[in-house]
């Protein structure tokens, strides 16, 4: 409904109405309480199937169940939806067996996802007559005893896997890994100088084998060409013809003398 709508102050009644005619809704039962409450147990439900699990939370109408009680102690019975299909499902307490009864709407489920033992369809309040059948309760003993070999298997595993666990140094073990990555990480940095040393060699030798020609003066070169425009070069030759050296007797006799 819009916010036109409900505001709306005239509305169309046909020519034939009866306010007569209207069912009146009559109230079953004594007072019901609005209260927040857990599902007991997990259910299913009859008309849409589905799961509900027990610990879900739900908005119930919890009522007063009239003329039982337990020991002078009041039994209460709950009301709820289905989330699903808001189908109405109810169940009671049963303080004699300290446990809930499923009445209507839905049926027990157990831990694994069956009907469990002594679930009745919730339209059947009254014991059924296969239940005192021998090969049914050979049935559920059977299934009993299936389950509770599984459940112990899974128990020796556990207690195996941890005792396999205590045996486990694990400080030992991370001081081993700690130490190992030191190793790998020491032989790394040494692969690594040796390889910049190996390439390192090669260069050196290279800078020493071609020494760097000075840089030429270009403007110098050319003022000296300039100056020495005017001369003929003569190339000196190493063959020159010299007399040989003589000596007089003259200066011999000078010298005598």
């Amino acid at each position: 409904m819009t916010g036109t709508e409900r505001k709306c102050f005239q509305k169309y009644y046909p020519s034939d109405f009866d306010p007569a005619k209207i069912p009146r809704g009559t109230k079953s039962g004594g007072p019901k309480i609005v209260q927040r409450v857990m599902t007991p147990f997990n259910m299913q439900c009859n008309s849409c199937s589905e799961n509900i699990y027990k610990g879900r939370k739900f908005n119930m109408d919890r009522e007063k169940v009239e003329g039982e009680d337990y020991l002078g102690l009041k039994l209460f019975r709950f009301h709820m939806k289905c989330p699903k299909w808001l189908s109405q499902i109810s169940f009671r307490t049963d303080l004699e067996n300290c446990d809930y009864k499923c009445e209507q709407g839905a049926k027990r489920l157990n831990s694994d996802g069956e009907e469990g033992v002594g679930i009745r369809n919730f339209g059947d309040v009254k014991d059924s007559e296969d239940v005192l059948d021998p090969i049914t309760l050979l049935e559920r003993r059977t299934k009993q005893s299936r389950r509770e070999m599984k459940a112990q298997e899974e128990l020796e595993g556990i207690l195996e896997a941890n005792s396999g666990k205590e045996g486990v140094d694990a400080i030992g073990i991370l001081k081993a890994e700690e130490v190992l990555k030191n190793k790998i990480d020491e032989e790394e940095e040494e692969r690594m100088v040796k390889e910049l040393f190996r390439k390192s060699i090669p260069e050196a030798k290279k800078i020493q084998k071609t020494p760097e020609k000075p840089p030429i003066d270009m403007k110098r070169k050319n003022e000296q060409k300039e100056r020495f425009a005017g001369f003929k070069l003569v190339k000196k030759t190493s063959s020159l013809s010299y007399p040989p050296a003589t000596f007089s007797s003259a200066y011999l006799s000078d010298d005598s003398d």
